[in-house]
């Protein structure tokens, strides 16, 4: 009978032990996991100028105000750019409405870059090129949609939430005025 006792006490603060290790475990409730969310927007740059390295044109600085204007209540920590005057162009409006500095990024290193982007919490803005912005919406996980016109598509935008788990959901939005049609026809 004795054994039986100290058989049940023995259990019993066995249990209680695992009870309590199992409230000192922390647990990741919905909110924690919203909380380390990565939001990355990818734009190509806006309607550029002819020449090497060539600016906006007038359609390309309004177009570049638009994604301002829908990125401002974003909550944009980070803004990203490679070294030509067309992304740093389109990049700028926000950058200056938000008071950032405008980050410079290697187009030639995309998967190096989504990986870095994907350890950062936060709103991030990446601004690249027809031939890097599906590339990148890839190497991070997301549905890359058809190739982007070089001519005639300066309005995509990627939305890709990537949550403190590494599941990612995206989307593709268009901002802005509709690009004028290169040919005059109507579409």
């Amino acid at each position: 009978m004795a054994a039986h006792l100290i058989r049940r006490s023995f259990l019993g603060l066995l249990a209680g032990a695992w009870l309590v290790a199992c409230a000192a475990v922390p647990t990741a409730s919905v909110s924690d996991v919203a909380a380390r969310e990565t939001r990355i927007f990818l734009a190509r740059h806006a309607e550029k100028d002819k020449g090497d390295d060539p600016g906006l044109t007038a359609d390309g600085a309004a177009r570049a105000a638009a994604l301002s204007a829908r990125l401002g209540g974003e909550g944009i920590t980070e803004i990203w750019s490679t070294k030509t005057r067309r992304t740093e162009a389109t990049a700028a409006p926000l950058a200056a409405a938000l008071g950032l500095t405008v980050q410079i990024y290697e187009a030639g290193a995309l998967q190096a870059l989504a990986d870095n982007l994907r350890q950062r919490p936060g709103a991030l803005l990446v601004v690249g090129h027809s031939n890097t912005t599906g590339e990148l919406a890839s190497a991070l996980g997301a549905e890359p949609g058809p190739a982007i016109d070089e001519t005639s598509e300066f309005d995509r935008l990627y939305v890709i939430a990537i949550d403190g788990n590494g599941l990612v959901r995206s989307r593709i939005e268009r901002y802005g005025a509709a690009p004028p049609n290169p040919t005059g026809e109507s579409e």
